[in-house]
């Protein structure tokens, strides 16, 4: 029975997509909180599926390289990896290596997981990177909300908190679309240096009930968790946890080899996206210059 790995399993649309991915195969559950793990996999386990627990706080790479190699250690026939854990704050704080928490979250950890659990994966496994539409400073409904794109200079500016001037007048915004986009480089580049594995990326769509619509006074979100479900039909970037899950779910356990993809929220190929993804040379620059900085990291 193949086995699927999903990060920040514990909430949102990561609890719902390892529901999903459950009823597929094995789910490895990796986040931080063993006692959530736990309940996951209990709720799991009362359906009658399978799931693994192992602990990991992303922002770490320490932690992150300990949990890749217990993983490799459980010798389970890994099809697919869902990079979902994510966070934004609005008062910026460091990781274990003193680094930008939302950068080694978003980009430093999962580029570390996934670097080190591919050549222990079978041909044809499946990685998708959690990304947002939020870096793209061309996308409206992200302009809206205050976004101002990806911001990258360079992977130790982005582990100090700093970004290319003239970003977003919002705390945190800049962190979170620069490292997002990140996912996105990240998946590309990965997929044209192993060609044997499907690596791809996923805009989930905005979800108002969770994420940046928790930013809206509580009325306001408690008609969202009535309304949204009813849009979803009719605004094409809307969505929910749960159906974020079900096109997940389909992206990672399809067989038919696709790879280097940027897909949006009904698991289509993306149609707009920054220039930056699209550079293959801006692309290349990032990931040489992360595995830098993650070589700073003692083994």
């Amino acid at each position: 029975m193949p086995a699927y790995i999903v990060t920040g399993p514990t909430s949102g649309m990561g609890r719902y997509a390892a529901l999903e991915l459950a009823k597929h195969g094995t789910v490895i559950l990796v986040g931080r909180d063993r006692a959530k793990l736990a309940q996951v996999q209990k709720t799991v386990r009362q359906k009658g599926r399978e799931a693994v627990s192992v602990v990991c706080d992303l922002s770490d790479i320490v932690s992150v390289r300990r949990a890749a190699a217990e993983i490799i250690a459980l010798n389970l026939p890994i099809a697919g990896l869902l990079n979902n854990a994510g966070i934004r704050q609005s008062i910026p704080t460091k990781s274990a290596q003193g680094w930008d928490l939302s950068f080694a979250t978003n980009h430093l950890g999962p580029f570390a997981l996934t670097e080190a659990l591919m050549p222990h994966l079978p041909d044809g496994a499946n990685i998708l990177f959690v990304a947002s539409a939020t870096e793209d400073p061309q996308r409206q409904p992200a302009a809206r909300f205050g976004f101002r794109g990806g911001r990258y200079i360079s992977a130790e500016a982005s582990a100090r908190g700093e970004w290319k001037p003239g970003g977003s007048e919002k705390p945190g915004f800049d962190s979170y679309a620069t490292s997002k986009q990140l996912a996105i480089v990240t998946a590309f580049e990965f997929a044209r240096e192993n060609p044997r594995l499907d690596i791809n990326a996923i805009e989930p769509g905005l979800m108002p009930t969770t994420g940046l619509g928790k930013e809206t006074p509580f009325f306001a979100r408690m008609m969202m968790h009535v309304l949204v479900p009813l849009m979803v039909p009719f605004i094409k970037v809307l969505s929910t946890p749960q159906r974020a899950a079900r096109v997940l779910t389909t992206i990672l356990t399809d067989t038919s080899a696709k790879s280097g993809i940027y897909f949006d929220e009904s698991g289509r190929p993306m149609t707009q996206s920054s220039a930056e993804v699209c550079d293959p040379a801006f692309t290349a620059r990032v990931v040489a210059e992360t595995r830098a900085l993650l070589s700073t990291v003692p083994a």
